[in-house]
């Protein structure tokens, strides 16, 4: 309820930090597992997951709305509740309050003592101009399905990217030169030149969903049948293969299909890699682990002495 009536008002502010917010439990969830570990600052000579080039353009608010959060429910249950879980909880709050279902979140998870490497992150996080088969060869490994990866690519109903995030479909990025994307709609093209009218902008944004931007429904699987996704990540599932084409044209079709299997993703994201028990630790504060004491360097030595990071498979059921 804490972490659910404080979203809601930040929410209800700026409902665009709904995407940004989803996004930051994506991001994390894929890179060493749900811990909490993007929301560790590092410094200029030990750079945090932040800082690596597809985390650059991570929303500061939504960061902030985390914090605003973990703050309240500190306030209320000290030492109970993890970074890892909070950013679990909401991200689910933030689908439900753009439109998008509901769905239980398991809990349990650990907040990890560390962050991943930039090359860890760049191996984990697929990029605006993946195509199908790049994208599968990150989601495949996590034990997720074509029809997972096809659903969970639905969070683009929501949000907004910077033009040098797709401008390989308008332009040659190595002169400048302007090109024509033969999988880009005419008219949706001409808008976006007029919205990136160069390439490497790193300044203008277009919305992920033309029709509902802010609103989290199935439009835009309708988008993509159409030529009018933004990236080439997004259109490759309808242009790169038949099974992953007809998955979005059964989303496109009926929401209460995608609802189901965006459900389904996510839950299964949410458990990647989850630290449970005596591993990682409650953070105090979720961007710095906590200060070392003798009691808790105790319970952490045969995971830093190893310099292994033992892993369970699941985490505790809360509906």
């Amino acid at each position: 309820d804490i972490v659910k009536s404080t979203l809601e008002q930040a929410l209800d502010q700026d409902i665009t930090q709904a995407a940004g917010l989803l996004r930051l439990h994506f991001h994390d969830c894929f890179v060493q597992g749900c811990d909490g570990s993007l929301l560790l600052t590092g410094s200029a000579s030990n750079p945090s997951e932040q800082e690596a080039q597809p985390n650059l353009s991570l929303r500061a608010r939504a960061l902030q709305i985390i914090d605003e959060i973990k703050t309240a429910v500190e306030a209320s249950c000290s030492g109970v509740v993890t970074c890892a879980d909070v950013l679990a909880l909401a991200a689910r709050d933030s689908v439900a309050k753009a439109g998008g279902p509901k769905y239980p979140v398991p809990l349990g998870r650990r907040d990890s003592l560390d962050f991943a490497s930039e090359s860890v992150v760049l191996a984990n996080i697929p990029t605006p101009t993946s195509n199908l088969t790049q994208l599968m060869s990150i989601f495949g490994p996590k034990g997720f399905s074509l029809t997972d990866m096809v659903a969970l690519s639905g969070g683009h109903t929501i949000g907004i990217a910077h033009c040098n995030s797709f401008d390989n479909r308008l332009y040659n990025t190595s002169t400048g030169e302007a090109i024509v994307d033969p999988t880009l709609e005419n008219s949706f093209a001409s808008n976006l030149y007029s919205i990136c009218p160069a390439v490497n902008d790193t300044v203008n944004t277009a919305d992920l969903d033309v029709l509902t931007p802010n609103y989290f429904d199935n439009s835009y699987y309708v988008n993509v049948q159409r030529n009018q996704a933004l990236f080439t990540s997004d259109q490759s599932l309808y242009t790169d293969s038949t099974d992953s084409g007809d998955i979005v044209d059964s989303f496109a079709s009926k929401k209460t299909v995608f609802f189901k299997k965006f459900v389904l993703g996510m839950v299964k994201m949410g458990q990647l890699d989850v630290l449970t028990g005596s591993e990682g630790e409650i953070r105090s504060k979720c961007s710095v682990p906590n200060p070392t004491s003798s009691s808790y360097e105790e319970v952490i030595e045969p995971i830093v002495s190893t310099g292994k990071r033992s892993r369970s498979g699941h985490v505790h059921s809360e509906l």
